[in-house]
């Protein structure tokens, strides 16, 4: 069972390592904006959509590895204190009560509308915007995905820390 939760670290860190390349990108772009606005008066559309392109695709691609590697938002108050066992605990229950369920329902959502979006290679609605919208909506399934697959992830090593731990109490019982 660790391999396959090796195995899904490993695709979802890989993805978050190539975007987040991105931010160079963004940040480089975003100076390139704000220069040619102030500075000679030009303004881009499709420059300005293209960091929130950006912002979009770091976001939405790199989740599932900012989560293996315990970077999301917790309440902390609790779990910091907590004992490896009951981490695990609150871990196992939140991927499987939480996160994927939230994970398939975002996925059977929006599935349709990325669908839609790709029937009629929807575009910006701006004349001189991107014409990538529907890529753009495509990543929103995709996120869904691999947002599920990092909470089958994580629910597998809770369940390998708990029966670790069950184990090595049953060997000091006499089991």
């Amino acid at each position: 069972m660790n391999r396959i939760a090796d195995a899904i670290d490993s695709l979802t860190g890989r993805i978050g390592r190539a975007v987040a390349w991105l931010v160079l990108a963004i940040v480089l772009l975003q100076f390139v904006l704000v220069v040619a606005r102030y500075l000679i008066g030009f303004g881009s559309i499709w420059l300005s959509e293209s960091v929130i392109y950006g912002h979009a695709t770091l976001f939405l691609m790199a989740a599932a590895w900012t989560l293996s590697a315990g970077g999301h938002v917790r309440v902390d108050i609790f779990y910091a204190e907590a004992s490896p066992r009951t981490r695990a605990w609150i871990d196992l229950i939140g991927s499987l009560l939480l996160l994927l369920p939230f994970a398939l329902l975002l996925f059977y959502l929006s599935l349709p509308f990325a669908a839609n979006s790709w029937a009629v290679l929807e575009r910006s609605q701006e004349t001189s915007g991107l014409p990538l919208v529907f890529v753009l909506k495509t990543l929103v399934p995709v996120f869904a995905m691999l947002m599920a697959l990092q909470g089958i992830a994580q629910a597998i090593r809770s369940l390998a820390v708990l029966r670790q731990k069950r184990r090595r109490e049953g060997q000091h019982v006499g089991c």
